[in-house]
């Protein structure tokens, strides 16, 4: 199961009412849905949700949602947080089996930027996708996709096919999409521009 406990209470209340009157009681209040039971407004203590959430454990990721007794295996699939105070708000669970093929978006990343012939001539990486949407078990959630830039130069292509997946876990698009591209920047386009017209004055000299 995972590592993260979320110790739920049963909202009895909902609307933009109960959300408020569930957030002035110290609580922060969220709905769990899926599956093949109907959709059931929660909360939790605002403290404990905060703790999680700063794991970095907790949006996408398999959690264990605790009401009593019971215990069930769920992803948090959304956190809306205010956009003053960047607290959280309100927050959705949804219900899986903890072995559940299911679809989710994860994050890309870059590393060794220092490692790329183009970045190094001026070129820039274009980020295409900032997430990509994946196949997989709900135990087994990838935390990050990452490509190593190293040896990349001006002109390649990063594609999905760069990227080596777990065992299990498949990309939800059927074909080697783009995820990013590595571009000359307009000071390196002049540059090169520059040394050609220099490259062909010589050799109109030398006729």
């Amino acid at each position: 199961m995972a590592d993260i406990i979320l110790n739920v209470e049963v909202r009895e209340r909902t609307g933009t009412g109960g959300a408020r009157e569930t957030r002035r009681a110290g609580l922060v209040p969220g709905v769990l849905y899926g599956g093949d039971k109907d959709p059931v407004a929660v909360a939790v203590k605002s403290n404990e949700f905060r703790k999680a959430l700063y794991t970095g454990k907790l949006l996408g990721h398999l959690v264990t949602l605790k009401y009593g007794n019971e215990t069930q295996p769920v992803i948090a699939k959304a956190i809306d947080m205010d956009p003053v105070t960047d607290v959280p708000v309100h927050f959705d669970l949804f219900r899986v089996d903890e072995h559940q093929l299911i679809k989710i978006a994860v994050p890309v990343h870059f590393k060794n930027h220092e490692a790329s012939p183009g970045l190094k001539k001026g070129g820039t990486l274009n980020i295409v996708r900032h997430d990509v949407e994946l196949s997989c078990p709900a135990d087994a959630i990838p935390e990050e996709l990452v490509c190593d830039l190293t040896g990349l130069d001006i002109g390649d292509t990063i594609r999905m096919s760069a990227f080596e997946l777990p065992k299990g876990v498949v990309a939800s698009l059927d074909r080697d999409f783009v995820v990013a591209t590595l571009a000359g920047s307009s000071a390196s386009a002049s540059a090169d521009a520059a040394a050609d017209d220099a490259a062909a004055a010589a050799s109109s000299t030398s006729e």
